[in-house]
């Protein structure tokens, strides 16, 4: 006697987002570490240049470290959080946020390297932004424009440096980003 054996597959037709997400990338860029450090490390001036950044503020600053208050909005939503941001100039800008209503926990790393040894003005920037959100209905949002957000981010800094600095000394080559 022969058995059938049945499958039954589930149709999912809304997945629920990850609320975790993970960004790398690694760029060669026609400016030098201190440029696109100062660029970066400008909070205070986001507001002016960064897609979807409505306020930016410095709450307390110390050579090495401050910490800042940002409101970001992609519509219908807008958020503020505070961050530490750590600096150590020209290698590196990170900031952290862990108390935020937007997000369990948020942190964006720029580190510079030298790029070309024949071109002093170019470096290589290591980028990584890591969040989880709190709520679903902001995963959600995010996951349909992550990947645009992320590119228009990095786009920003590098067109303020050219603002700021004058024409890249070569154009910007994306590399094959390093896990740390």
């Amino acid at each position: 006697m022969q058995t059938a054996k049945h499958s039954v597959r589930y149709l999912h037709l809304f997945k629920i987002p990850e609320k975790k997400k993970e960004y790398l990338a690694r760029k060669l860029v026609g400016f030098s570490k201190d440029e696109m450090y100062l660029v970066v490390a400008d909070v205070r001036h986001y507001k002016l240049f960064l897609p979807f950044c409505t306020k930016s503020t410095i709450l307390r600053c110390h050579p090495k470290e401050l910490k800042a208050s940002l409101e970001i909005g992609f519509p219908p939503v807008v958020e503020s959080y505070t961050s530490t941001v750590t600096l150590d100039r020209p290698n590196l800008v990170r900031a952290v946020c862990r108390d935020g209503r937007l997000f369990n926990y948020l942190e964006t790393t720029w580190r510079f390297s030298p790029g070309l040894r024949s071109n002093p003005k170019s470096c290589i920037i290591d980028f990584k932004i890591k969040f989880e959100f709190k709520s679903v209905l902001h995963s959600q949002l995010a996951s349909m424009f992550f990947d645009r957000l992320v590119h228009q981010m990095e786009n920003a800094f590098i067109n303020e440096a050219k603002r700021r600095y004058g024409k890249e000394s070569l154009p910007s080559h994306q590399l094959s980003p390093v896990k740390s």
